[in-house]
């Protein structure tokens, strides 16, 4: 039996299903030897740190990843950072393959005036704060105002939209960092704006996500009802289904009663971002109204401004760079997953862009780890374990996860949550036990 090591850097989706797919391709002639590195002292990537706290049921993936975590011939190193504390070089010597999975944590910008103003933040910032990452427990949110702008078309924008459009007491329930809850009590948002480039037959939101706008309690939703009937009537029957999906459920939302609550989403379309005003803060976002000429986006010369104290852009994400491994476009460099004249590959995010959703994470893991198993030389390396290197380091093991997870599954059980997270690095490492 010869067992190849492999090394595995980011403990979201992607890496979990490399790992699973490896451990799928074991013989009884060879097997796999996995070690995962992961610089947050917690593992699951989004599926933690991203997905809405009011969607649980796509957190229920998680027990996937536990399962991958305790087959055997698994380790994890929670809180060690490719780069800092381990090099790209040490992987490669030590491993017979390294598979980089780190995703895409940067924001892309908007590339206005007045984007760097207070007030103006990146939804990839965002996210993770109301998620409890490590990172942006300390983020200054200012929701001392009345009205917000979200900028974008996607899921992750109408994440972001109803979390400050919600009644906060609906979150109560929910995995929702502490200090968020806290912070989202004392808001002032009252009127929010969803704000897209392009017309509603453009937009990147999955239906089910705009299913669930008219269960908000304690929300208005508006939406022009003219535009969605423009574009079902510009499509006709020739719209793919996913795009039909869409428009019929913003035609559902266009045509609802009319409500009157406190709160108000406001989903709008053709309007493409030019200016954030304010003096030291945002106060004013300018936009330059679209129209549709022959199929194609075209600006009118027309602006439109919305008062706002908060302005948050979510139009998508680029990877961050790691010293040793090449980068392009916003994403690692690769041919079908193979870093090449490297015995690297990557999957997920980072290799690919930001697109998919999380099962979308599972056939791309799965194609790469073929080419990996199939590139791998007759016999494996014969190199010391690298772990050995790390010792006197606070490195949190599958066991200290384990300590983690239960007591923040117990903190929650008190409070009637799924769980109650803990947002501090420092704590959690002691949670681990460390």
């Amino acid at each position: 039996m010869s067992t190849f090591r492999i090394a595995i850097v980011g403990a979201g989706p992607a890496g979990y299903f490399a790992a699973q797919a490896l451990q799928n391709s074991a013989t009884e002639d060879r097997d796999f030897a996995i070690d995962m590195f992961e610089r947050l002292p917690t593992p699951w990537g989004l599926v933690r740190s991203g997905v809405a706290p009011d969607h649980p049921k796509i957190k229920t993936v998680a027990k996937v990843f536990e399962k991958i975590a305790t087959a055997g011939n698994f380790r994890l190193f929670g809180n060690v950072e490719l780069g800092t504390d381990i090099t790209a070089e040490q992987l490669q010597s030590h491993y017979d393959a390294v598979v980089i999975s780190t995703g895409s944590a940067l924001g892309r910008k908007l590339g206005i005036p007045g984007e760097g103003l207070f007030g103006s933040l990146s939804a990839a910032d965002f996210v993770p704060w109301y998620n409890a990452h490590p990172d942006f427990a300390d983020l200054e949110v200012p929701l001392d105002c009345d009205t917000a702008v979200i900028i974008g078309a996607g899921n992750v924008a109408m994440d972001v939209a109803r979390m400050l459009a919600l009644e906060p007491s609906e979150l109560d329930s929910t995995d929702t960092a502490d200090h968020a809850i806290a912070a989202l009590r004392k808001s002032s948002v009252r009127q929010v704006y969803l704000c897209a480039r392009r017309g509603p037959e453009h937009a990147a939101f999955t239906s089910p996500e705009l299913r669930e706008l008219p269960k908000l309690e304690h929300t208005n939703v508006l939406i022009n009802k003219a535009q969605v009937t423009d574009a079902q009537v510009r499509l006709g029957e020739g719209a793919e289904k996913d795009v039909r999906s869409n428009l019929e459920a913003m035609s559902l939302i266009a045509g609802l009663e009319e409500t009157h609550h406190e709160r108000t989403m406001h989903l709008e379309f053709f309007l493409a971002p030019q200016e954030i005003l304010g003096n030291g803060r945002v106060e004013e976002m300018v936009f330059g109204i679209n129209t549709l000429v022959n199929g194609e986006i075209v600006p009118t010369g027309e602006t439109r401004s919305i008062k706002c104290g908060l302005v948050i852009s979510a139009i998508g994400y680029q990877a961050e760079s790691i010293d040793g491994v090449p980068y392009k476009s916003g994403k690692i460099a690769n041919v079908d997953g193979r870093i090449e004249g490297t015995n690297m590959y990557t999957v997920g995010w980072a290799k690919r862009g930001p697109s998919g959703v999380i099962g979308t994470n599972k056939s791309d893991a799965s194609d790469v780890m073929k080419l990996l198993v199939g590139d791998l030389a007759t016999q494996p390396k014969q190199e010391s374990d690298l772990a050995q290197s790390l010792v006197g380091h606070r490195v949190v093991t599958q066991e200290g996860w384990e300590k983690i997870n239960a007591a923040e599954v117990a903190a929650g059980e008190l409070l009637n949550k799924p769980r109650r997270k803990e947002s501090k690095a420092d704590e959690l490492l002691k949670m681990a036990g460390l």
